[in-house]
């Protein structure tokens, strides 16, 4: 505006200067000394009235050409207004963060996305590109900014990288930044103008997706992916398969795509199955089925086939999965285990009815040979090695009752799993039981300690858990220590809703560390004594979880050993 004023001035002096000089010329040259002054008069009127005339007219023309510069600036004012609205909008709708950077000051400038989308308030924002690379992720900071600078190196108009940028929160978001660079006219850049877009989601997406396909690609089990229509009467055409499937069938996928799965088809697939799958895809319906299918060689194998519709946003059905799995060995073996178990279903029955006809058989010879025993001990024998003889034979045969009455338990015990159960005084049964045991607890003397005053009762199978307590107090008297007193502690207490008995000596013990899974096996012995039978302990635990309890061990070589029953006690 300055220089604009200067130029209209200068104009005006040097027209003004003009005229003055012609006019005191031609007054010297024409005008007579009388009318000198009248005429040097008129000169000023009209050197004022010319002056002024041309000044207006130089006013008027500045002043149009003003006007038109105006309404040219106005128009361009207007323009930019509506870019910058456009831009707004435009930034607005796709949440872009827009920056400028001015290459050769070092300034940066962001629009309000640096705010709303990384959350900086503008007096938070750094002015150079320093603050921009700071927050960059370290592990993308130097790929890009060498991307970059070599960008402005080669002066190529458009670039774009993707990398983390760091959010005021202290986390980082993935973006998508463009930028396009402006040169002088010497070739120099001078000017970068730049869009981030936050493109999170979607990268949280595509790694789910490449995880996805990882699964499936990866998968032992076949998958394959169908169209959603089919034609009548058959599967609808697949469109992807994964290596597993092509390996379970034979196909390639150049082979498949585009087929349907009916050519898996063979003499010996189930068609009534196959009636069933096609009703589901009609029914738009999840559906599995197990059929004999068939090899690109025609060999055949069994296959658990399942068909999942896959709905779009509209509700409709995009395509369908089918993930299949090749069951021939466990058809296999669901076969032999079917077979083997009929064996030992029919083995069990026939070793119950051996042990029904052993035991029958057995129990009336032994009878007549306790009897023959019997009679005998009233007979003086002097003959000390038939003396002899005749006891061992006779320890023997009760020996031999005694195992084959615990047999007849156990069997009983297996055949029939369900007990009458009633109240059972804990008081009476040690009573019965330690007058059953009277002779080699006075023969041995135990310390015997019951605790019986929390649970005075238990709701049990009487003669149960009298076999249960009598055989446990014959095993601590029979397996007890020959270094110290036999002491005996039985307790029962109870616990919410159970009973729990403990039984407890310092006997000679049992390794556990050797034969814990074997404690209550059958026909399982832990100590080198003649007599023992190896059943006591099986018939224990067969009578405690018939009654629905649970039965455990603790024990230590020669310090002794505890049995811990818990019941069930409502």
């Amino acid at each position: 505006m300055k220089s604009k004023t200067t130029q209209i001035t200068l104009i005006y002096i040097i027209i003004s200067l003009f005229l003055a000089v012609a006019g005191h010329k031609l007054l010297i040259k024409y005008a007579s000394p009388e009318k000198f002054y009248f005429y040097n008069f008129l000169k000023d009127i009209f050197f004022i009235l010319a002056t002024g005339l041309i000044f207006k007219y130089i006013l008027i023309q500045n002043k149009k050409k003003s006007i038109a510069i105006f309404k040219k600036l106005n128009k361009t004012n207007e323009e930019i207004k509506e870019s910058n609205e456009k831009y707004d909008i435009v930034a607005k709708a796709t949440s872009d963060t827009i920056w400028d950077w001015k290459i050769q000051e070092d300034t940066i400038s962001w629009n309000k996305g640096i705010e709303n989308v990384f959350g900086y308030n503008p007096d938070e924002v750094g002015k150079t590109s320093r603050w921009w690379f700071d927050k960059i992720h370290p592990e993308d900071s130097i790929r890009m900014s060498i991307k970059l600078y070599s960008f402005i190196e080669q002066k190529t108009e458009k670039w774009q990288d993707q990398y983390r940028f760091k959010c005021k929160d202290g986390s980082y978001k993935y973006v998508l930044d463009r930028g396009f660079l402006l040169k002088d006219e010497n070739g120099r850049a001078i000017r970068m103008i730049g869009a981030i877009q936050d493109i999170t989601k979607q990268k949280e997406e595509e790694q789910r997706l490449k995880l996805l396909e990882t699964v499936i690609t990866q998968s032992k089990d076949s998958i394959l992916i169908t169209e959603a229509n089919s034609e009548k009467g058959k599967i609808p055409k697949i469109v992807y398969i994964n290596p597993a499937f092509s390996q379970m069938s034979g196909y390639q996928s150049n082979e498949i795509i585009g087929k349907s799965p009916n050519i898996f088809r063979g003499p010996k697939s189930d068609s009534s199955e196959l009636k069933k799958l096609l009703k589901a895809i009609k029914n738009e319906e999840e559906f599995y089925i197990e059929t004999i299918s068939y090899t690109k060689q025609k060999k055949e194998y069994w296959v658990r086939f399942s068909m999942i519709p896959i709905f779009n946003s509209d509700t409709k059905i995009s395509h369908w999965i089918s993930i299949q799995r090749d069951i021939t060995d466990e058809k296999k073996l669901e076969t032999e285990k079917e077979h083997l178990i009929r064996e030992l279903t029919q083995n069990n029955k026939d070793l119950k009815q051996f042990s029904y006809i052993t035991s029958h058989n057995l129990r009336a010879p032994l009878s007549n040979l306790i009897g023959l025993l019997n009679l005998i001990e009233d007979i003086p024998v002097e003959n000390p090695e038939l003396d002899e003889i005749l006891s061992g034979f006779s320890k023997s045969t009760h020996l031999l009752n005694e195992t084959i009455n615990d047999l007849v338990k156990v069997i009983i015990i297996k055949d029939n799993p369900s007990m009458q159960k009633e109240e059972v005084s804990l008081k009476e049964v040690f009573e019965n039981v330690l007058s059953q045991l009277a002779f080699q607890i006075e023969l041995h003397k135990p310390i015997i300690k019951l605790k019986f005053d929390q649970t005075p009762s238990l709701h049990i199978n009487k003669a149960y858990i009298d076999s249960i307590l009598l055989n446990l107090l014959t095993n601590s008297i029979k397996y007890k220590s020959e270094n110290r007193k036999l002491k005996i502690t039985i307790t029962a207490e109870q616990i919410d809703h159970k009973a729990i008995l403990t039984f407890k000596d310092n006997g000679i013990g049992i390794d556990l560390e050797r034969n814990r899974d074997k404690v209550f096996g059958l026909y399982q012995r832990f100590h080198n004594y003649p007599d023992s039978k190896g059943l006591g302990l099986y018939l224990v635990k067969s009578q405690v979880e018939t009654m629905g309890g649970t039965i455990s061990i603790d024990s230590e070589v020669n310090k002794g050993t505890t049995f811990t029953i818990t019941f069930k006690n409502q």
